[in-house]
């Protein structure tokens, strides 16, 4: 069997978005029957959390749209990383500049934003939901889950190809 596929997902802290982000990609996979093909992993661009589940207000967000993100822990991005996964997606422009800072050139081109797999007429970004109220948590989910069905259509290609 070829090698898996692996994607990590990139915020701040690792506590609201990237948790959220892989937790609806896990779900996506594992929908589609690609769970044993495909690595997803979330870290932050900072060390704020490292340990920390997710926070309870993501966590509670995403269990209304059926996610478990529980068993999940803040850790932060590892130069490890960006030769480790397939690919990397920073959930906003600043942790695309952080990451493109701290990335290896030959590893440049696994870099991309979350929102390039979203929908055209979405934000570019997914925006911090932390300091706001429930409706930041409900818009972090709503974007994620449109950026990631073009995330699960490019990682089908990818493994197509693989084949």
């Amino acid at each position: 069997m070829a090698r898996r596929y692996s994607v990590l997902m990139v915020c701040t802290g690792n506590i609201c978005r990237s948790p959220t982000a892989e937790g609806v990609l896990r779900h996506r996979v594992r929908e589609a029957g690609l769970d044993g093909q495909v690595h997803i992993d979330s870290a932050g661009t900072h060390d704020y959390h490292v340990g920390s589940p997710p926070d309870e207000r993501s966590c509670h967000h995403a269990s209304l749209r059926g996610y478990d993100l529980t068993d999940q822990r803040a850790r932060q991005v590892q130069p490890a990383d960006f030769e480790r996964f397939d690919l990397i997606l920073a959930m906003d422009n600043g942790h695309m500049d952080l990451l493109e800072e701290d990335c290896p050139p030959q590893h440049r081109h696994k870099l991309r934003r979350m929102m390039d797999f979203a929908p055209a007429g979405l934000a570019d970004e997914v925006a911090d939901p932390y300091y706001g109220g429930k409706q930041g948590f409900e818009t972090v989910l709503d974007h994620v889950e449109a950026a990631c069905d073009g995330v699960l259509r490019h990682i089908e290609s990818a493994l197509s190809s693989r084949a």
